[in-house]
C-alpha cells in the first residue's frame, strides 16, 4: 500500500468520523466551572417531535413553547443560543438522536418511564402531568369504559397509548404519529375520543369550543429532559438551571404563559 493511498485512507476515515459524530465545542457552564461539550459550537441543540402546544409549535418562522422556554433559560446559563431540531419521536425516546450526535438534549414534553431511561439520562422532573380525554363537547365519553366499541384515537409511541391499550378494553385504538393529526381526527369525527397529556389537551380545547376535556386519569407522570447516557455535566446544569427557576419565581412565570387554562398545579 502506497503512502499516498494510507493518506488518502486516513483523510477519509477523518472525514466519515465529523460527518457522523459531529463537530464538538467545549463550553464552560455559566457557574462550578464544569465544561460542557455541545455537538455545534455556539448552539446548544434540542431534538423535539412538532407540534405538541403549548411545549413546542411553530408560530410563524419561530418554534416557541414552555419547553422551549425553559431550555432557553439553560442557553442563557452556557452563554449560547438554543436551536430547536424537529424530528420523529420514536428516535428521540430511543436515545437513538442523542447518540448520533444530532442534539445535545431532547425537551419533548416526554415522561420519565423505566423504559426510556434505559435509552437515555434525563434530568430532575420540570412538569407533573397525566392523561386526559377529549371529546366533542356533550357527548358521553367520560371513561374508557364509556368507548366500548367506540374508536379512541392515541399517538404513536407515547405513554397515553400505553395506558388506553392496557385500561381500553373493548375499545378499539386507532394510531397516530403526531398529536395534530390526533385532534384533528377528534374534531373531524374519525375517531370518538382521543387520549393525550392533559397540558396539551387543556390548550387545544381553550381554542376550540366544540370540544371538551371530559375526564382525566391520575397517571402520575412527570416530565424530564433527556441527555446522552452518560452525559452528566449537561444533565446537572440543566437540574441546577430548573432549580434556580423554580425558586426565583422564573418557572411559574412561564407556567402562567402557557397554561392559562389548565387547573392550578
Amino acid at each position: 500500500m502506497s503512502a499516498r493511498t494510507v493518506l488518502s485512507l486516513v483523510t477519509a476515515v477523518t472525514a466519515l468520523t465529523l460527518v457522523t459524530t459531529g463537530c464538538t465545542s467545549t463550553k464552560t457552564a455559566g457557574s462550578g466551572g464544569t465544561e460542557i461539550t455541545l455537538v455545534t459550537e455556539g448552539k446548544l441543540t434540542t431534538c423535539t417531535h412538532l407540534p405538541y402546544e403549548p411545549f413546542q409549535f411553530r408560530k410563524g418562522s419561530e418554534v416557541v413553547g414552555f419547553d422551549v422556554d425553559i431550555v432557553d433559560l439553560v442557553a442563557k446559563e452556557l452563554k449560547v443560543t438554543q436551536e430547536v431540531v424537529d424530528t420523529p419521536f420514536e428516535g428521540i425516546q430511543t436515545g437513538e438522536d442523542l447518540n448520533a450526535g444530532k442534539c445535545d438534549l431532547a425537551a419533548a414534553g416526554m415522561t420519565i418511564t423505566p423504559v426510556r431511561e434505559e435509552n437515555l439520562d434525563f434530568s430532575g422532573p420540570y412538569f407533573d402531568a397525566t392523561q386526559a380525554l377529549i371529546a366533542k363537547k356533550g357527548s358521553p365519553y367520560t371513561s374508557l369504559a364509556s368507548l366500548k366499541g367506540k374508536k379512541l384515537g392515541v399517538q404513536q409511541g407515547t405513554t397515553g397509548e400505553t395506558y388506553a391499550k392496557k385500561n381500553g378494553a373493548g375499545v378499539e385504538t386507532v394510531q397516530f404519529e403526531d398529536v395534530a393529526l390526533l385532534l384533528t381526527a377528534v374534531k373531524t369525527g374519525q375517531v370518538d375520543a382521543a387520549v393525550n397529556d392533559n397540558g396539551v389537551l387543556f390548550e387545544y380545547v381553550r381554542k376550540n369550543a366544540d370540544l371538551a376535556v371530559t375526564t382525566e386519569f391520575e397517571t402520575g407522570e412527570k416530565y424530564g429532559i433527556g441527555v446522552r447516557s452518560g452525559n452528566t455535566a449537561l444533565r446537572k446544569e440543566i437540574d441546577k438551571v430548573i432549580k434556580a427557576a423554580r425558586s426565583d419565581g422564573r418557572y411559574d412565570a412561564l407556567y402562567q404563559k402557557w397554561f392559562p387554562a389548565a387547573p392550578k398545579k
